[in-house]
């Protein structure tokens, strides 16, 4: 959630939008959250960065095992029309 938190913020959502978006996080956590990314920016930010890294390998990684199925799906719902007009 941390991560979501952060990126609220850095669009500059305020703590109250904030906690509107994530009704399952109080006021409280929120801000906290942020102040903890304000102490601890440089961590948060490799945190932040390894945590992309860890999602763009499992798309690529399911991208790769999945990549035949997503064609024939893709082929099924836009068939091509063959023959002549």
């Amino acid at each position: 959630m941390l991560d979501s938190v952060v990126a609220a913020y850095q669009l500059g959502h305020s703590a109250e939008t904030i906690q509107q978006q994530y009704p399952s996080l109080s006021l409280g956590d929120v801000y906290a959250a942020i102040a903890y990314y304000l102490r601890h920016q440089k961590e948060v930010e490799l945190y932040l960065a390894h945590q992309s890294d860890l999602w763009a390998n499992e798309r690529r990684e399911w991208n790769s095992r999945s990549g035949a199925l997503v064609q024939r799906l893709r082929d099924i719902q836009n068939p091509k029309v063959t023959g002549n007009p």
